[in-house]
């Protein structure tokens, strides 16, 4: 068995929890909250063994080989460095850090410590999206021409819409961008083999102010006897970028977590000369794959329809249902492989501190973009 520990407990500490324990060859040895009060409540609720209330203090625990980083946005490049010189596999929620001077940091810190790393960029394990990027590879599409698509959720639509992430200071200079557009382009140049190498971008604040509830609440929550006080918003609600790939070809994306009826709606499609890919996240056992001669073609994620190359993120028969736990789950087999092989893969599937590094050179590139309203080159 391979022992982990988990630094963090709110809403995405215990999805890592959960789709470890769906592996079968790992467990979950130690937990780390902000307090020591707070960790210990938290581990007897999800029946993990050892609490600590400091990282450093988890990282002393005894046979402890891997460290998941699933605090806010702030801490992780902290954490992800603590974890590094200790000598432990360390994965990383998203954003592996907050600036890309932090970003360049990591992934040498990384490699000199010669562990397995990884980045949780979560979609492009989705069965539809390896089956979508198995196709790139083998020529199907012909030559790319466009990429285009976008996230939208509506958690931030309305004025009393207020959480962490909205604090520049707590995460990072761009908020819907770093939140949910780096996971699209993570997506898209996972599934395009191509990188993002100059933006264009166009970002808007809906609520220059919002209404943050004083007692405090959870992310996606409500409370209808709150009473709130006014914070200053910086950060960004939605956004338009134009790309450019490195292998000439264009695109666009935009992120909005201000569009009503929008809960977690990451979509791209992808034209070449000989057919074109569509992909929802909502709907993500479908690959609409068009054709301008034939019919279009809706495939599901039955592993005996998918390329081979593929098939193995895909679990069950045809029209059983998979989604996001099954995705994380995915995720999470990767990265244990590589764990158990002791080395990183030459090429892994799962996205290491490499492309966590690359998309926030991205996201550097679109605020620099929108702050100066030009055309931006991305950091190789």
């Amino acid at each position: 068995m391979i022992n982990v520990g988990i630094i963090g407990s709110g809403f995405i500490g215990p999805a890592h929890v959960e789709a470890l324990r769906r592996l079968g060859f790992v467990q979950v040895i130690a937990l780390c909250d902000s307090s020591l009060e707070q960790a210990q409540e938290k581990a007897r609720a999800l029946n993990i063994p050892h609490a600590y209330g400091r990282v450093e203090d988890l990282l002393a625990h005894p046979d402890l080989q891997v460290v998941h980083n699933c605090t806010p946005n702030h801490l992780h490049a902290q954490i992800n460095r603590q974890i590094l010189r200790a000598g432990k596999h360390v994965f990383s929620e998203k954003p592996l850090c907050m600036t890309a001077e932090e970003a360049r940091e990591l992934v040498a810190l990384a490699e000199q410590a010669g562990v397995i790393h990884g980045v949780s960029f979560v979609y492009r394990q989705f069965a539809m999206v390896r089956q979508a990027a198995s196709m790139v590879r083998d020529g199907s599409l012909g030559r790319l021409f466009a990429t285009h698509g976008s996230y939208l959720q509506d958690w931030m639509l309305l004025e009393t819409d207020y959480n962490w992430r909205v604090d520049a200071a707590l995460g990072g200079a761009s908020r819907a961008v770093a939140d949910i557009g780096s996971h699209w382009c993570d997506t898209v140049q996972f599934v395009t083999g191509r990188r993002i190498t100059a933006v264009m971008a166009d970002l808007s604040i809906v609520w220059p102010t919002r209404k943050a509830n004083l007692a405090g609440s959870q992310t996606f929550s409500q409370d209808a006897e709150a009473r709130y006080e006014d914070k200053a918003v910086t950060t960004e609600d939605f956004g338009s970028v134009l790309l450019r790939f490195d292998d000439g070809s264009k695109g666009c994306f935009s992120v909005s977590q201000v569009s009503a009826g929008r809960k977690n709606r990451l979509s791209f499609e992808i034209d070449g000369s000989a057919q074109a890919l569509a992909w929802d996240q909502e709907l993500p056992q479908r690959l609409w794959i068009g054709r301008r001669h034939e019919a279009n073609q809706i495939l599901s994620d039955d592993p005996g329809l998918m390329h081979p190359d593929a098939a193995d993120s895909a679990h069950f028969p045809g029209g059983h249902i998979e989604g996001w736990p099954d995705a994380f789950k995915n995720m999470m087999a990767q990265f244990y492989r590589a764990v158990q092989a002791g080395e990183m893969p030459m090429q892994p599937l799962f996205a290491t501190f490499h492309d966590g590094a690359r998309v926030m050179y991205i996201i550097d590139a679109i605020v620099k973009s929108h702050q100066q309203q030009r055309w931006v080159e991305v950091e190789a």
